[in-house]
């Protein structure tokens, strides 16, 4: 069996044993934890951080976690609803008055949210996707596909950019600059959004899934999603050192599993985690009340939406291209997080969910 280092409670065997199983099978390397009422129960990586197998995964290393950056901008902008300094309800463009072009004026802050506001492909070159003041005006002059809060369609680009330009609107600070000074900070949470080149040494680039190479572009998990004319994200623009450097609050996070399930433990556990209030417990409810429930035209499968996070039955959290993902239970306060450097097709990769399951078994455990 794989070495699994870090620690964990006995009762949660089940998750070290899931993430060395993953890494029997042939997976690079990996991070999983698992917090209760804000404390780690699990805390455990293994493998390598590199394609060759020459760098072992460190407790330090952090990946691109992709999709999962999502959960962080939403946190962020939900903090500062909680504080009274955002209005979910208001258009955007109280904040954003130049988004109003191209029949935006009645797209509301809980569209962008709820991935319902009708902008979900970013169709300029992969390059803009670095210059913020650019990709934000080209999606300022877009019209929306559709009647905002009548249908959702996966905005996996630019929900980052239209949640982010709001809140940079309102604090004066990037949505990388906010999350470090107001979330990951506080927490002492690893997980950075716009990485430093100070950091470049523990980064994990990701591995194409088995037959793909760098030119690996992302797609929807579904089987019948709606064609788009959306610009392609290959595997080696995430792995290069100009889409560390950006922030694409959609996509370009890194962190570990810890840093993962330690800021959003902070929703698991009605705004406070570690002593440290983010929010109140009416804030973290707004989370993930849902906002649609139907198809989503992008993903090309039914979907709940709340602000920000996937709902799935009484949990809520997201996953990122390529396998990692977060998962919180507020019933059971509880967090489960995997990150990983090792893609997976999206229809063929089943870990996060098994490390859910695994983390269930030691629940009951300490239920019993």
């Amino acid at each position: 069996m794989a070495d699994i280092r870090g620690s964990y409670d006995d009762l949660f065997t089940a998750v070290p044993n899931a993430l060395a199983g993953f890494l029997d099978a042939g997976d690079v390397g990996g991070s999983a934890a698992v917090f209760v009422d804000g404390e780690p129960v699990v805390d455990v990586w293994g493998g390598f951080a590199d394609a060759g197998r020459t760098a072992v995964w460190e407790r330090d290393t952090v990946t691109n976690v992709w999709s999962v950056t999502k959960t962080m901008t939403a946190l962020s902008a939900l903090v500062l609803a909680d504080r009274g300094d955002l209005d979910v309800d208001a258009p955007v463009a109280r904040y954003w008055p130049e988004f109003a072009a191209a029949g935006k004026e009645k797209v509301l802050v809980r569209h962008l949210l709820s991935h319902t506001a009708g902008l979900p492909d970013y169709d300029g070159p992969v390059q803009e996707l670095y210059d913020w003041a650019a990709v934000t005006a080209r999606l300022a002059a877009l019209a929306p596909q559709w009647e905002p809060g009548t249908a959702a369609g996966y905005h996996s680009l630019t929900q980052g950019f239209l949640v982010g330009e709001v809140v940079r609107r309102i604090t004066g600070r990037t949505p990388g600059a906010f999350f470090a000074e107001e979330v990951a900070g506080p927490l002492g949470a690893d997980f950075r959004m716009g990485l430093s080149a100070e950091h470049d040494h523990r980064v994990a680039l990701a591995v194409p899934p088995p037959g793909q190479d760098e030119d690996y572009i992302a797609g929807a998990a579904g089987q019948d999603p709606t064609p788009s004319t959306a610009t392609g994200i290959r595997l080696r623009d995430g792995n290069s050192v100009s889409w560390r450097r950006a922030q694409i609050p959609a996509a370009s996070g890194f962190g570990n599993a810890r840093s993962v399930a330690l800021v959003q433990s902070a929703m698991a556990c009605a705004g406070t985690v570690g002593g440290v209030r983010l929010l109140s417990p009416a804030g973290c409810a707004r989370a993930w009340e849902e906002q649609y429930s139907g198809e989503d035209r992008i993903l090309g499968m039914p979907m709940s939406w709340g602000l920000g996070y996937g709902r799935f039955g009484t949990t809520y959290g997201w996953g990122g291209w390529g396998g990692s993902l977060v998962m919180i239970d507020p019933d059971a306060r509880m967090t489960v997080a995997y990150v990983t450097n090792q893609m997976r097709e999206p229809g063929a990769d089943q870990r996060g969910l098994e490390l859910v399951m695994a983390a269930y078994e030691g629940l009951q455990g300490l239920a019993g």
